[in-house]
């Protein structure tokens, strides 16, 4: 009898659903663009909703070899993570407030206990002793978010305000991730509801000092904070007084209320001017005040203070001071034409340190700014503030190159402020800066879970010189031991926009990539802000394109400094981080194993063309206006990422989007997919990865966040060939 044999199973790969070719035109200043997939832009289409989970589908199928290293990433963060914690209590008058997570559960949960005051300064600001995953006693739980989200597919707060008199919590929350709010207010003395609800509101909420009235803001159909309403207890939404609206459809509209609670601080403006209208909480009926115009074009915020029973604003403003100063205004001045007020300086111009803001408590000015790349506190008494007696800046001293301070509160009447301090190797500390003597209090260190040992990591400076000569700087994180001898994957990062600044951090997330040999790269490319206002000029507009070459030139000179082999180099960058992934995309496709764009804004000219899409007008004074401008509509035309797919071979590229999320659409990476996978000369897999239920920030929950990350991690480590954690015996250097 002869043996039977058996066919092994073909190996089936999969294919990408087909997309749908529909021509479409967009014309302008006699330019011509056919567009096949904007199709896809009708999010009620039963049609895009289908396409798009296939290619969830489809993405899936392809990378479903790395769920076990998805899965071990996951794992590494849930296991070094202190699960059940809570924040350093934080004091606002009666009360110590702070917010707690329980292991296994999604959400943060927000508590508060009460003080008391004794009369000794160090024992009344001396947060309680709050123990993780003991009961405390007296606590009283505000909110719980994950009663909150119960049932529902996402959650977020998008703001919380107590009164003066700790007995009404107003808080907003948004579940569907499209950064909608519904406003709510909760008695605390009950634990119930008002029957105020206010829904479709933005960010940011606060209480009037005397409880009576919550304001809010409210954006406009193309997604623009453009109103300031006052909504009072008790009365119908519908009569919610407008107390100011802004027409201007590129201008952003914000508010506070000031350190000191007199003053309602609406800010009106875009990213190289602003305008300030106050007003007098104690007399809302007298209405709105002017500070400086717009029409100066001047780009100021403003802070009210009182000095010896004087009133002033301290104004950081960029009046003939490119990277802002910090002047003292009498309340008086502002009546009088611009040229004709008496300023007084405060903190001077430098064109080495850009001074970001101010803050005051009843005795000190607190002060932002940036030096030598780095966020740094300082702070400077009230007394003596823009006379000869003046005295400079003190600064908290810390011993690392590369690290973070940043004011995390400052309460008006306090004699303490709480600062946060991070680095690429130092988890988050929360210290207490006592404002009289200058002293730190250490009252926490985040803790890594699993023996964590800094020792085993270096953090480092490099500086890659761009094609031009400009040296950008760089933020090198790797395990030690690793050699310089080119044979080491890596991971590049960058943002580039906004004048944003990627300051030095902790990740715990970043440790599963680090473990597994990956040099960990944050280039710190023009547009952004690490150098001053320059380098933010000299990456918008008309330079915008220096962002895009400065990541290349990063990307070359880790490949050439013998730290990472040019094989073996991922990127990741999001939201306008992930135009910049479009754009290397196209520049350099062969320096790249593989890209990861996150929520990409990769159809940039189709979007700011169309100001009835969200934000799009507010994105004029950083990409210019192409609408009505043709050497803007050139230049962008350029490296847009969508039109400037090309007949390369593509590395293998995520894009990673949210079908909720309103600041970058959808539609965008969507098309980017199609177009790059119609045109690609390779065989790499390019995948569209949608969450169906998320916002901009992704998933709501912090293991769902774990997750997305642990995906993003896993696409890259893949393909660089860094799956294995190093073993801790191992040394690679001799």
């Amino acid at each position: 009898m002869e043996a039977m044999t058996v066919d092994a199973p073909a190996l089936v790969t999969p294919v990408p659903p087909p997309a749908r070719k529909v021509p479409f035109e967009r014309t302008h200043h006699g330019d011509t663009f056919v567009d096949h997939y904007e199709w896809m832009r009708d999010k009620e289409s039963p049609e895009l909703i289908e396409y798009l989970q296939r290619e969830n589908a489809y993405t899936e199928s392809v990378t479903q070899h790395q769920e076990p290293l998805r899965d071990a990433i996951f794992t590494e963060i849930k296991d070094r993570t202190q699960e059940t914690d809570l924040s350093v209590p934080a004091r606002k008058r009666g009360w110590w407030y702070y917010s707690r997570t329980e292991e296994g559960k999604q959400y943060g949960i927000q508590c508060r206990v009460a003080a008391h005051d004794t009369g000794d300064l160090g024992r009344d600001w001396t947060p309680p002793d709050v123990v993780p995953g003991q009961p405390v006693t007296g606590e009283q739980i505000l909110l719980d978010g994950n009663d909150l989200a119960e049932g529902k597919p996402f959650f977020s707060l998008g703001g919380m305000s107590v009164t003066e008199d700790g007995t009404l919590l107003a808080y907003c929350e948004d579940n569907a991730g499209d950064e909608r709010f519904t406003l709510r207010i909760k008695d605390l003395r009950t634990d119930e509801l008002l029957p105020d609800e206010v829904p479709n509101i933005f960010y940011g909420l606060s209480f009037s000092p005397d409880g009576s009235r919550v304001y809010y803001t409210v954006v406009d159909d193309s997604w623009r904070p453009y109103q300031v309403r006052a909504h009072t207890l008790g009365t119908p939404v519908a009569d919610d007084v407008v107390v100011y609206q802004e027409d201007d459809v590129a201008m952003w509209t914000g508010f506070e209320v000031s350190a000191d609670r007199t003053q309602l601080l609406i800010s009106i403006g875009c990213s190289e001017y602003s305008e300030y209208r106050v007003l007098d909480l104690a007399r809302p009926a007298d209405g709105l005040t002017t500070l400086i115009s717009r029409d100066e074009r001047i780009l100021y915020d403003a802070e009210p203070v009182t000095i010896d029973d004087a009133r002033y604003y301290l104004l950081t403003h960029d009046r003939n001071a490119k990277n802002s100063m910090v002047s003292l205004v009498a309340a008086d001045q502002f009546t009088r034409p611009l040229a004709e007020q008496d300023w007084t300086t405060v903190i001077p111009h430098d064109d080495a340190v850009r001074v970001n803001g101010v803050t005051v408590t009843q005795t000190h000015l607190v002060l932002s700014v940036r030096k030598d790349t780095i966020e740094r506190v300082q702070v400077l008494p009230l007394a003596g503030l823009g006379t000869p007696e003046q005295g400079l800046p003190a600064e908290p001293d810390f011993d690392e190159e590369l690290f973070t301070s940043n004011l995390a509160n400052a309460e008006f009447d306090s004699p303490i402020i709480r600062l946060v301090y991070a680095s690429y190797l130092t988890p988050p500390r929360v210290y207490d800066y006592v404002l009289e003597d200058g002293t730190l209090e250490l009252r926490k260190e985040t803790e890594v879970r699993g023996g964590y040992d800094p020792a085993q990591y270096v953090a480092e400076r490099q500086w890659a010189p761009a094609a031009d000569g400009t040296l950008i700087p760089l933020s090198v994180v790797r395990r030690a031991e690793l050699a310089q001898d080119g044979t080491n994957p890596a991971v590049i990062y960058a943002y580039g926009s906004y004048e944003t600044s990627m300051d030095p951090s902790f990740s715990i997330a970043r440790l599963s990539l680090l473990d597994r040999g990956i040099i960990y790269v944050t280039a710190h490319i023009r547009g952004g802000g690490e150098m001053g206002r320059s380098w933010y000029e000299q990456g918008k507009k008309l330079t915008k394109k220096n962002t895009f070459t400065d990541f290349v030139d990063a990307t070359t000179h880790l490949s050439t400094s013998g730290w990472a082999d040019p094989n073996r180099v991922a990127a990741i960058g999001g939201s306008a981080g992930g135009l910049l992934m479009g754009a290397v995309a196209n520049l350099a496709p062969e320096k790249y194993q593989a890209i990861v764009a996150q929520v990409p804004f990769v159809d940039a000219l189709t979007t700011i063309l169309d100001p009835e899409l969200p934000l799009s007008a507010l994105e004029w004074e950083e990409w210019g206006n192409p609408i009505t401008d043709q050497e803007v509509y050139r230049y962008m035309k350029e490296y847009t990422p969508y039109e400037n797919v090309r007949p390369v071979a593509y590395p293998r590229i995520a894009a990673v989007t949210s079908f909720n999320d309103t600041r970058v659409l959808y539609v965008e990476p969507a098309k980017w997919v199609a177009q790059l996978r119609e045109t690609t000369t390779g065989s790499e897999p390019i995948v569209l990865k949608t969450e169906m239920d998320g916002g901009h920030g992704g998933a709501s929950g912090r293991y769902s966040r774990w997750r997305d990350v642990a995906w993003d991690y896993a696409f890259a480590a893949d393909a660089v060939g860094a799956t294995e954690v190093l073993s801790r015996s191992t040394s690679l250097v001799e």
